[in-house]
């Protein structure tokens, strides 16, 4: 019983790590694309954010996250013209290490969130999936907080565009914009689809997410931000309002 018991921790440790590396598809692209690379040389961060479409820091954001699962090692890089100037890292996929990518059960997963939401009296539905949002936007901004104060990120313009940045990342088509002095995030996509069309409390999640990751890059000063514009509610496109 005691090695069943072993055997079972261990295989879900295992499955908990694959999911949390690869959970996220710009992640598994971004391994796939350092993987398949004819080159051992590696990949740099730019190389990366130039081939996936996503801002460097995010790009950065997500190497460093599978180096530390032991998925990618890195390398150090020449430096500028001539190999003056500092070395910058270059990512490469450890031998051995490809995982078996897990089930994707996002559907799923939105659509029992849906229905136990809909149990709840609707003020307590959203607050308890905007608290959501906004811890997973905490945990997004956590590898952009550094890169963006050393950018002059300082700006609630600049961490808005981050915010944006991120969200593209993660599926949400995002970008941020500026009209009569008042700072938004439009979304042109949303990754929830139908679910948050059944469910409209489930954009919460969203300006929960845009909160948190606010709340780290800029301070807990960012103000009130609230739902503008929504597609569960028949609006074109999705805004969110600072």
């Amino acid at each position: 019983m005691a090695a069943k018991a072993a055997t079972a921790t261990t295989f879900n440790a295992t499955v908990s790590a694959i999911t949390d590396a690869f959970g996220d598809p710009t992640r598994r692209r971004i391994y796939l694309f350092v993987r398949d690379l004819e080159t051992p040389e590696g990949a740099t961060t730019s190389q990366v954010a130039a081939e996936i479409g996503v801002h460097p820091n995010v790009a950065r954001h997500h190497l460093e996250k599978l180096a530390a699962g032991g998925y990618l090692e890195i390398l150090a890089g020449r430096g500028g013209a001539g190999g003056a100037g500092r070395p910058s890292k270059r990512y490469a996929a450890v031998e051995g290490a490809s995982p078996d990518f897990p089930v994707r059960s996002d559907d799923l997963i939105l659509s029992l969130l849906g229905r136990a939401l809909t149990r709840l009296p609707h003020d307590d539905a959203e607050r308890l999936a905007e608290e959501v949002g906004a811890e997973y936007g905490r945990a997004m901004a956590t590898g952009l907080t550094g890169e963006a104060l050393e950018g002059g990120h300082r700006s609630l313009r600049a961490a808005m565009r981050s915010v944006a940045d991120a969200l593209t990342a993660h599926g949400f088509a995002a970008h941020a914009d500026e009209r009569t002095n008042q700072l938004r995030i439009i979304n042109d996509h949303c990754p929830f689809g139908d679910v948050a069309t059944e469910h409209p409390v489930i954009c919460a999640v969203d300006r929960g997410m845009v909160r948190g990751m606010l709340a780290e890059l800029y301070g807990e000063s960012v103000g009130e931000v609230t739902t503008e514009a929504s597609v569960a509610r028949g609006d074109t496109f999705c805004s969110t309002t600072i």
